[in-house]
């Protein structure tokens, strides 16, 4: 796959601790983001945030959290993220959790794998 140029990028805001079908969410995000040929997607784990609810969610130690906050990156064309959305969005009110989804342009300068 050929990744040059112009691309946008998603990112999904969700906790950690949600689930969907007795699975972490944020993989079956990626493993769907992966079915349908997008390009990547990375998963970053925070160590604090908040949202809507304005509830802190953080990893210090004398105020543990277990539903820290847990970012979806994915890049490909527009086509291809457009395409992707409903997919996504399925798979957020079915797991019916909090999310966040975002997304921006931006400009892929290398995207090969390893030899």
């Amino acid at each position: 796959m050929e990744l040059f140029g112009d691309a946008k990028l998603l990112r999904v805001f969700i906790g950690e601790l949600d689930k969907i079908h007795g699975r972490p969410l944020y993989e079956e995000i990626v493993f769907s983001a992966k079915k349908n040929n997008l390009a990547g997607a990375t998963v970053i784990r925070g160590i604090m945030s908040f949202g809507k609810n304005s509830r802190i969610h953080t990893a210090k130690l004398l105020d543990l959290s277990f539903d820290l906050p847990i970012i979806i990156e994915i890049v490909d064309i527009e086509k291809k993220i457009n395409d992707f959305l409903p997919i996504l969005n399925k798979l957020l009110e079915n797991a019916n959790s909090g999310a966040a989804v975002t997304m921006e342009k931006v400009t892929v300068l290398v995207y090969k794998t390893h030899k």
